[in-house]
C-alpha cells in the first residue's frame, strides 16, 4: 500500500512538472485516508457521426416540435343511481322516482404533439390529435407562448393535419425524403409523453411499409415501424434521422400494456407532405385513381400466375370505365412496378398511386400470364372514400351437390340464393356451402357463402363447371377466383391458392 501512494504522488509530481509543455486534464492523486480518484472535464465529442452524442441534432430540431392542447365539449347524463347510468339496467327498470338524469358538460382535454414546418406558424400533427376539438392550442418551446390555432385540412385516411398558428420567424424543422430510408437508420423520436415535457427517445428504423390489421378509417397506410419509444402525447411529434431531418410523424404504438413496447408507427413524410401541400394548393387531396381492386400474393399465387417472386398487388377487379379498364389491365394481372417504383403490395400499390396527381401519366409494369408488360395509364381522381356497410345473412342451408375441391361441398347459385347473399346477376359460379376445417381449402381460407368464378383461369357457370375443372387440373396447386361477401358488406374478389398434392381422406 505504501508503495502504491508513493507511486501516486511521484505520477502527480511528473504531471505537475509537465504542465509547461501540455495542457493539463488528468489528475490522479491519492492522500492517507481517501480513495485514489479520477477525474476527467473533457467535454465529450459530440459529432453526430462518432454515435457518442445526438446533442447538437437535438439543439436544432427540439425548437420545432410543438405541445398541443386541444380540447372538447363532452355532454352526459348524470343519474342520482350510478346503475341507472348504464342503458342496459334503464331498459328494465326505467327511471327512478322521475329522475330521468341531470345533463352535465364537462371539457375533456387532450394532448399530443406537433411539428414547425414553416417559419410563418404552418404545423403538420396527427388528425387524431385534433380531431373533433372545439378549441386547439399550440405551446412553442422557444418562447414558451401559447397560440390558439386554426385547423387548415384533415384527412382521416393517412392521419394528418395541418395547423396554422399566427407567428413569424418560427424555428422550422427541414424535411427528409422518407422513400430513401433503410431499415437499420438510426431515428429520434421528440414529442411529449405523458404530459412530462418534451422528451427525446432513439433507436432505429424496425421495418418499413407496416400496416395495421384493423385499419378504421385510415386507408393509406405505409407506416414506418421504429424501437424509439412513444408514448400517449408522443403522437405528432417528429420521428428525424440522425442529421435532423424530419421523416416521420409519430403516429401510434402497437402495446398490449398501453405503454411503450419497443413497437412504434410514424407516418411517412413524403405521404404527410403530399397532404399538405393538396390543402395548401386546392383546398383538398386529389388522389390519383387507378381503378382497381387487388390482393397480396404468396408463393403459390406467384407460381400460378407465373410471377418472378411473392412481390406485387393481384388485381382481382377492373372497374368498368376507369383508368386501368380504358389501359387494358385484367383481373389477373400482378403490377409490380409504377413508375419504377416496386409494388411490394396491395397496401403498396394504394400508397403508391393515392400519392400521384390525378391527369398525369405513370408507366405500370404487369406480369400477365408470366409475361411482363408495361401499361401507360393516365390516372383520374380518386372518388370520396367510404361506402354504405350492408349486413347480409348466410343461407347455406341446402345439401351439396358434389365435392368440387378437396373437402369443399358446392352447388348452384339460384336466384333465391343469390338474392340473399346479394350477388350481383353478373357473378356467375359455384356456390361453396361446406368447407372441412382439416382440407387444403379451408386452410388456403375458402369459407361457406364464397362464389368460385375461376378454376385455374377457366370460368365457372355452375356446380358441375367446378367439379370438372378440379377433376381435370393435374397442377399442384390449384387457382380459385372467387366473389365474396366481407364483413363491411361489400362483396369483393380474391384469388386463392389451394394444394393439390395432399387430399383430405
Amino acid at each position: 500500500m505504501k508503495l502504491y501512494r508513493s507511486f501516486l504522488g511521484g505520477l502527480a509530481a511528473i504531471l505537475v512538472c509537465a504542465a509547461g509543455m501540455v495542457t493539463l486534464r488528468f489528475v490522479a492523486h491519492a492522500v492517507d485516508g481517501a480513495p485514489g480518484i479520477r477525474v476527467d472535464s473533457t467535454p465529450i465529442n459530440r459529432d453526430p457521426a462518432t454515435g457518442n452524442s445526438y446533442s447538437p441534432v437535438i439543439k436544432r430540431v427540439a425548437p420545432s416540435v410543438v405541445n398541443i392542447y386541444s380540447s372538447r365539449i363532452v355532454k352526459q347524463r348524470r343519474y342520482r343511481n350510478p346503475l341507472m347510468a348504464d342503458p342496459f339496467f334503464r331498459q328494465f327498470f326505467g327511471d327512478q322516482d322521475g329522475d330521468e338524469g341531470r345533463e352535465i358538460t364537462s371539457r375533456d382535454e387532450w394532448l399530443g404533439s406537433g411539428i414547425i414546418v414553416s417559419g410563418n406558424g404552418y404545423i403538420l400533427t396527427a388528425n387524431h390529435v385534433v380531431e373533433g376539438a372545439d378549441e386547439i392550442k399550440v405551446g412553442v418551446q422557444n418562447d414558451r407562448t401559447e397560440y390558439s390555432a386554426k385547423v387548415i385540412g384533415m384527412d382521416p385516411p393517412t392521419d394528418v393535419a395541418i395547423l396554422k398558428i399566427e407567428a413569424k420567424n418560427l424555428p422550422a424543422v427541414t424535411l427528409g425524403d422518407s422513400d430513401q430510408l433503410e431499415v437499420g437508420d438510426v431515428v429520434l423520436a421528440v414529442g411529449n409523453p405523458f404530459g412530462i415535457g418534451q422528451t427525446v427517445t432513439r433507436g432505429i428504423i424496425s421495418a418499413l411499409g407496416r400496416s395495421l390489421s384493423d385499419p378504421s378509417e385510415r386507408s393509406y397506410q405505409d407506416y414506418i415501424q421504429t424501437d424509439a419509444a412513444i408514448n400517449f402525447g408522443n403522437s405528432g411529434g417528429a420521428l428525424v434521422d440522425a442529421q435532423g431531418r424530419l421523416i416521420g410523424i409519430n403516429d401510434a404504438m402497437i402495446s398490449p400494456s398501453g405503454t411503450s413496447a419497443g413497437i412504434g408507427l410514424a407516418v411517412p413524410v413524403n405521404m404527410a407532405r403530399n397532404v399538405m401541400e393538396g390543402f395548401l394548393n386546392g383546398g383538398k387531396v386529389a388522389r390519383g385513381y387507378l381503378g382497381v381492386d387487388s390482393q397480396d400474393i404468396d408463393a403459390g399465387l406467384a407460381k400460378g400466375f407465373g410471377v418472378p417472386n411473392a412481390e406485387g398487388a393481384l388485381v382481382t377487379e377492373v372497374s368498368l370505365g376507369s383508368p386501368a379498364a380504358k389501359a387494358g389491365v385484367l383481373a389477373g394481372d400482378v403490377v409490380v412496378e409504377i413508375n419504377d417504383k416496386p409494388i411490394s403490395s396491395k397496401d403498396s400499390l394504394r400508397v403508391v398511386v393515392s400519392e400521384l396527381r390525378p391527369g398525369s401519366k405513370v408507366d405500370v409494369k404487369i406480369y400477365r400470364n408470366g409475361v411482363p408488360k408495361t401499361l401507360l395509364i393516365t390516372l383520374a381522381e380518386r372518388p370520396d372514400i367510404g361506402q354504405p356497410v350492408v349486413k347480409s345473412e348466410d343461407s347455406t342451408t341446402r345439401p351439396p351437390k358434389a365435392d368440387a375441391l378437396d373437402g369443399v361441398a358446392v352447388q348452384d347459385l339460384d336466384p333465391q340464393l343469390r338474392k340473399e347473399l346479394r350477388t350481383p346477376l353478373d357473378v356467375a359460379g359455384a356456390l361453396i356451402i361446406d368447407v372441412d376445417h382439416g382440407s387444403n381449402s379451408f386452410e388456403a381460407g375458402l369459407r361457406r357463402g364464397d362464389v368460385i368464378v375461376e378454376i385455374n383461369h377457366f370460368p365457372v357457370a355452375n356446380a358441375e363447371d367446378a367439379v370438372k375443372l378440379c377433376k381435370a387440373a393435374r397442377t399442384e396447386e390449384i387457382l380459385v377466383k372467387i366473389w365474396h361477401l366481407e364483413r363491411d358488406g361489400v362483396g369483393r374478389v380474391r384469388f386463392l391458392s389451394v394444394d393439390n398434392t395432399k387430399r383430405t381422406q
